[in-house]
């Protein structure tokens, strides 16, 4: 199980460097369509594709999400910010007596298609990702 956590983690990792912004209208209409079906309330949409898949940065009720879906309109992964009060008490501790004096800036739940939920803190520009314990997984 950590094992996958930590795959998870490194995809993400690489993802996000080969993100680049997308226009709404070159976004696949079965894209949309998931996005919409899911979060029919979402404002302030932005696009980006990442290695052959589309992310969806959003709004809901003030609430920022971000989605990312395949081709073929599966989700892969949903991205919801946090009030930093919901990191795991581990986190928090490891983030105190490593990071003493640095302000966590955002945090975030991540769930896989899997159901596999890890944390993300950051932290002066870097993000700190924690498994479902609160344990550091990068």
């Amino acid at each position: 199980m950590k094992q996958l956590a930590i795959l998870l983690v490194a995809v993400m990792m690489a993802s996000c460097t080969n993100a680049q912004k997308v226009k709404d209208k070159e976004v696949p209409a079965v894209v949309k369509s998931a996005l919409q079906k899911s979060y029919p309330n979402a404002k302030e949409l932005s696009w980006e594709k990442e290695n052959g898949n589309h992310e969806a940065s959003f709004e809901v009720d003030d609430t920022d999400y971000s989605l990312l879906i395949d081709t073929s309109g599966n989700i892969l992964e949903t991205e919801v910010e946090i009030n930093i009060d919901e990191l795991p008490a581990k986190a928090k501790e490891y983030i105190s007596q490593n990071h003493a004096g640095q302000k966590i800036k955002e945090a975030a739940k991540i769930t896989d298609s899997k159901g596999v939920v890890t944390y993300e803190a950051e932290i002066k520009g870097k993000d700190l990702i924690f498994d479902s314990n609160g344990d550091l997984l990068k």
